[in-house]
């Protein structure tokens, strides 16, 4: 049997990974085009002529005129426009408002315009076919995808519609797809995260599922679903799964723990997402990082986080960016964000053509003695003993803890172990030491006597899910932070401790 989508995705994936990699190499030019476009089509709304836009000529113009702002600050200008009112952040109303629970804000409305919405679709599209254009690999393009995600149903706010973005999108799966896609929109729409696993095993069980895609933590409670059910490797329930695709937070932690599940390596895919914007995606199995989206509806700035907290930061746009620092990502979109602080900390990988790697959050860190050691550096420090080994790890997370019973003051590290390293001290002090290599402070702190190593403290099978389920975050979109400078997570994290 011809499978016509998968002969005809080939020629149309070429086609696309030129357009973008031409793009790619005029990025700074794209970039600065870009901005006079959003400035001149906002001059006109309420914060266009609060904000002098009309004036703005350069880059340096709009930093004069445009201060940095996150949702807290930008909140006057997003509650006119929830309240109904029109030009305001952005030409005429939003399309949709995608809600977001934020840490500090409570809940968020980031707005969505009919410009901004198809940046999205496309996007994870063109994720699709660039994979598509290097690897010459299209026949998942035949069999089911699944997307696990929130729920597609949408409630309403001053006549505009208001959901999950994965929600949203829901609506604009193109119609060449919605006869592969899974799982079913009534199975979508179950809110409580455990029944709506058990949906998606019952409809996909006996399906060719050729792509899967979710935030790793929530697709290894499927998969592990699945083998539960089943007593086989998801790689044997579904023989032509050979695609995963993902976003959210690093897989790498994950990988072992997938790799057992499914019983062999598939391709991965990792995308970077959120409700403000699609910034980047994998474009090459062979390179490292993602792909920066210069032509999708985003002008980008960036800081250096470690200024960021300072009076006057550096502030500067892609044309002044080097490799290897790290930098807090500031948007301004053709949803009418502005100088917008989306809290994600980035570093660049490569410039030409300029691809990324997310390092975590700027609020997601421990300097609780002045050693600022951030996401990607707890993650390089396990994945650096457990890549290659048996070793394999559900979730973790990492917290100061400052007043010991007794001793130095250290770093408790949270884990839940799917597999157990056989000698944990010996896998702490490795860890540690990893750690130490990679920030002078954090090592400084140990060897001048003033924190001690790390300490694992070891939380039950399945004791993260129960958090996240305590918290009334369990599914979805949602992700246990990395580290925190606090011990809030700690202290509800000990009631799941490991006897």
């Amino acid at each position: 049997m011809i499978n016509i989508k998968s002969i005809l995705a080939k020629p149309f994936a070429k086609r696309i990974a030129v357009k973008i990699y031409k793009q790619s190499k005029n990025a700074v030019k794209v970039q600065e085009n870009l901005l006079k476009d959003l400035v001149s089509q906002a001059q006109n709304t309420t914060f266009g002529k609060d904000h002098n836009f009309s004036k703005i000529k350069s880059y340096t113009d709009f930093k004069k005129q445009v201060p940095v702002r996150d949702y807290e600050a930008l909140k006057p200008y997003i509650e006119k426009v929830v309240a109904g009112e029109s030009d305001v952040l952005w030409k005429g109303k939003p399309l949709y408002f995608a809600k977001t629970s934020g840490t500090t804000s409570g809940v968020k409305y980031i707005p969505l315009s009919k410009e901004s919405m198809p940046m999205h679709i496309s996007a994870a599209r063109n994720a699709l076919l660039m994979y598509i254009a290097e690897t010459k690999k299209a026949d998942f393009v035949n069999g089911k995808m699944i997307f696990l995600q929130g729920s597609p149903e949408m409630d309403e706010k001053n006549g505009i519609k208001t959901g999950r973005l994965s929600g949203i999108a829901a609506h604009y799966v193109p119609n060449y797809l919605t006869k592969n896609r899974l799982p079913s929109w009534e199975t979508n729409c179950i809110e409580d995260w455990e029944t709506k696993i058990e949906a998606i095993v019952d409809e996909t069980i006996n399906e060719n599922m050729t792509l899967i895609s979710g935030i790793p933590s929530w697709v290894q409670m499927y998969f592990e679903k699945l083998v539960e059910r089943t007593g086989k490797k998801v790689g044997d329930i579904f023989p032509n799964f050979n695609l995963f695709v993902y976003g959210g937070v690093n897989f790498e932690p994950y990988r072992n723990k997938f790799e057992d599940l499914i019983g062999r390596k598939v391709d991965t895919i990792e995308l970077f997402p959120a409700s403000e914007g699609f910034f980047a995606y994998q474009d090459s199995q062979n390179e490292k990082g993602m792909l920066l989206l210069v032509d999708n509806g985003m002008f980008y700035e960036f800081i250096p986080s470690d200024e960021f907290f300072e009076e006057n930061p550096t502030r500067i746009s892609l044309a002044d960016v080097k490799i290897g620092v790290n930098y807090v990502l500031i948007l301004n979109t053709n949803a009418g964000l502005w100088g917008y602080d989306i809290g994600d900390t980035i570093e660049f990988v490569s410039i030409n053509p300029h691809r990324i790697k997310v390092t975590g959050r700027i609020k997601h860190f421990i300097s609780a003695f002045g050693e600022h050691v951030i996401g990607s550096e707890v993650e390089n420090a396990i994945n650096s003993q457990t890549s290659g080994t048996a070793i394999a790890i559900n979730e973790f997370t990492v917290a100061p803890q400052i007043t010991p019973k007794s001793g130095l003051p250290y770093h408790e590290w949270f884990v839940e172990f799917d597999n157990k390293p056989n000698d944990l001290d010996d896998f702490a002090r490795k860890v540690d030491l990893a750690l130490q290599h990679q920030n002078s402070y954090y090592f400084d702190l140990i060897s001048g006597k003033i924190l001690r190593p790390l300490k694992i403290t070891l939380i039950e099978k399945g004791g993260f899910n129960k958090y996240m389920k305590s918290i009334g975050k369990l599914g979805g979109q949602n992700k246990v932070p990395r580290l925190s400078n606090d011990r809030k997570i700690a202290k509800e994290l000990i009631k799941f401790e490991e006897k």
